[in-house]
């Protein structure tokens, strides 16, 4: 049997539903015409007779009335499944898997994540912390929160915001140099995560830029191992806002060079490449986007 069009077993339905072509035509809202041509092609297809046509009423033949009855339950079928994709796509329900840095995700995506279950207790988030880039689509995640600078991708992102890098020090360590220069001389914890764990651009307010090449003292693979380096007097090193400010206002470290800035980045929202997304990942990154502590500048 040749491919069924399954758009004629509504057109069928209605017919039998209504007792006429014209009556089923005023429901659909088109022609007699076309409903009439698209019974015919579906007889056609079936090579069987559906109806009995007198010039007063249309009467289903014994194998139109088992195709209605099984048309009526697939219709049902499918407009219910319609009704449930809707309400779907009303409110954020299901598993939200989402990945993130493990500095980042510890401090601001976690605790959003817990606010954001309270909020929508359909939804249940699962969490996954990481500072190597994990394939979206081969681990089924929704969505990828990445710190830093994006690099080219056939995925669809949104900056939601941007962080601050700081130069610190355990206090006994911060010398106070003069110029970045002077700080070549200087242990320094690198984070080897990092394309360059060595080599730090400053600028100052004026437009002043300047490279540096640090010494290196001890080396992490991970940005919190850093900050715990750091803390204990390890050597200087440079870390986002979101991880140091606490520290930084309780005196536990110091800022090195407060005039000389390393670069700012970007925090992103990275999506599998989708025409549309569901509810859950909108109202995530809604909440993400207007948070308005942990180290986001929440941008448009």
């Amino acid at each position: 049997m040749e491919t069924i069009n399954l758009n004629r077993l509504a057109y069928f339905a209605a017919v039998v539903d209504a007792g006429s072509f014209t009556r089923a035509a005023e429901r659909l809202g088109i022609t007699k015409t076309v409903v009439s041509q698209q019974v015919v092609r579906l007889e056609a297809e079936l090579k069987t007779s559906l109806l009995l046509r007198t010039t007063r009423r249309v009467e289903p033949t014994e194998a139109g009335r088992q195709l209605h009855a099984r048309c009526v339950m697939i219709l049902r079928e499918a407009e219910e499944a319609f009704d449930e994709l809707a309400r779907t796509n009303a409110q954020p329900i299901g598993v939200l898997r989402i990945t993130a840095p493990n500095d980042y995700g510890a401090t601001t995506i976690a605790p959003l994540a817990a606010r954001f279950c309270r909020t929508y207790p359909a939804c249940r988030v699962d969490l996954m912390l990481s500072d190597a880039r994990i394939d979206l689509v081969a681990n089924q995640v929704d969505l990828s929160i990445r710190v830093g600078w994006l690099a080219d991708s056939s995925l669809q992102a949104r900056r939601v915001g941007s962080f601050r890098q700081f130069l610190v020090a355990a206090p006994e360590l911060a010398l106070s140099p003069a110029e970045p220069e002077d700080l070549a001389g200087l242990p320094f914890v690198a984070n080897v995560a990092l394309k360059e764990p060595l080599v730090w651009r400053f600028t100052r307010g004026g437009g002043d830029r300047c490279t540096v090449r640090m010494r290196l003292g001890m080396t992490a693979n991970a940005t919190p191992a850093v900050l715990q380096a750091t803390l204990a007097g390890a050597g200087m090193s440079i870390l986002p806002d979101f991880l140091v400010e606490e520290h930084l206002a309780a005196g536990r470290l110091a800022h090195v060079l407060p005039a000389w800035t390393p670069p700012s980045g970007g925090i992103h929202a990275v999506f599998p490449a989708a025409r549309f997304r569901p509810p859950k990942v909108t109202r995530f990154v809604e909440m993400l986007v207007g948070k308005s502590s942990g180290g986001v500048s929440p941008v448009p």
